[in-house]
């Protein structure tokens, strides 16, 4: 089949996420709920802050009283512990950040600003609002974060502010693994003269496991139909939401995984895609389960994880913007030739030229199979089919590796 017969990337992503529906929804502490998705939108239990209050170390005060000479220091007002009482005309009150702001009091005289002598209050320059309304940062019965978020540092942070303990979030889709290929052995193994070290599985569990998913490896799967078929049962016994299987998804005559996926019951959408590298990408269904051949080539591999299973993980787990576009602008840090009929996803090297802007330089060298030129990268520039040839300095777009 030409590459321009072939499925382009987006039409397969697209079919890939068409029907996916949240996996359904549970309770888990806010402590162990980091990366995990949020299946309800999150209310605000109470107001941030929840009373007006000093953004600065200084005097709580009326600004008319103080220009009118010095005032009468009569408290002092702490975080968690205010003044307890309405400030008078005259008076000043001693604060401290994130202490609760007098009622009376409109304005804070920065403690640099100002000047005791024997309990009268005197300023070296004019105080200022420094007052931080009740309500500011959020207001109780406020939807602080929607539904489909995933919870990070930052939104933990909120959830926590807004006394939130247990939150609802998605159920994490389980992720069933199997290796294809006699070459393979595991890390640590002995290898025959012609074998190589198995890694594919490492790196898609990482980038399915930072989208949320729980990953069950079930092992490295010799060349033959019926140990093949083995592992696709031990997948459906593991009740995997989504069987990824790596290697074995070509047209040599021992690439034996879609035969033995069709022979457990597979119905086949789609197979071969117009990219590169990563045009041997099975998808299909088995049952519940979803199915993602990944080709054996580990940059293939990794890539066409970032693509397609990424994206599926978090649309199982309610993400709405499961399959937005994440690439960026940059400008191509070397010439580029024409493209041909796939999108082809360049390892590179990202910086900034004297302009500030960001800069993708591609490596020397492409190959699918090789693994320092990826640790190398800290992108991919993206070509699309057909791309004319560019030069040094021109607009390409490129997707950031995790």
């Amino acid at each position: 089949m030409s590459d321009s017969k072939l499925l382009s990337v987006d039409e397969a992503l697209a079919r890939v996420l068409t029907g996916v529906a949240r996996l359904g929804e549970e309770s888990a502490p806010l402590a162990q709920a980091r990366g995990r998705t949020l299946a309800a939108d999150l209310v605000a239990r109470r107001s941030q802050p929840p009373v007006a209050v000093s953004a600065m170390d200084g005097f709580a005060l009326r600004a008319a009283d103080l220009a009118a000479g010095p005032l009468r220091i009569v408290g002092e007002s702490a975080a968690g512990r205010g003044y307890g009482a309405a400030l008078r005309p005259g008076e000043a009150v001693r604060i401290f950040t994130g202490a609760p702001v007098p009622s009376g009091a409109d304005a804070i005289l920065l403690q640099e600003d100002s000047r005791v002598a024997d309990g009268a209050l005197t300023a070296s320059a004019p105080p200022g609002p420094h007052i931080r309304a009740a309500g500011l940062d959020f207001r109780e019965g406020a939807v602080g974060l929607y539904a489909g978020t995933r919870l990070g540092t930052a939104e933990m942070a909120l959830a926590a502010a807004m006394n939130h303990a247990v939150v609802p979030v998605a159920r994490r889709p389980r992720v069933a693994m199997i290796a294809s290929g006699d070459e393979l052995v595991p890390p640590g193994a002995e290898p025959g003269p012609a074998q190589i070290i198995s890694c594919n599985n490492l790196a898609v569990a990482a980038i399915a496991e930072y989208a949320g998913a729980e990953v069950v490896d079930l092992g490295i799967f010799r060349d033959d139909l019926a140990e093949l078929e083995r592992g696709v049962g031990l997948a459906r016994k593991a009740r995997a939401d989504v069987l990824v299987t790596l290697g074995g998804a070509s047209v040599g005559d021992h690439d034996l995984l879609r035969p033995a996926l069709s022979r457990q019951g597979m119905a086949l959408d789609f197979w071969k895609i117009a990219m590169r590298p990563g045009k041997p990408l099975i998808h299909g269904t088995l049952s519940d389960a979803r199915i993602l051949g990944l080709p054996g080539n580990p940059v293939a591999s990794f890539v066409c994880a970032l693509t397609f299973l990424a994206p599926l993980l978090r649309a199982l787990q309610g993400d709405p913007n499961a399959g937005a576009d994440r690439t960026e602008p940059a400008i191509a840090g070397s010439d580029l030739p024409a493209n041909k009929g796939r999108r082809d996803y360049m390892r590179a090297r990202l910086s900034t030229d004297e302009n500030g802007r960001l800069v993708a330089t591609p490596q020397p060298l492409q190959d699918s199979s090789l693994l320092t030129e990826l640790t190398q990268s800290q992108a991919l520039l993206i070509r699309e089919p057909g791309a004319p040839a560019s030069a040094k300095g021109d607009p390409c777009r490129i997707l950031r590796l995790p």
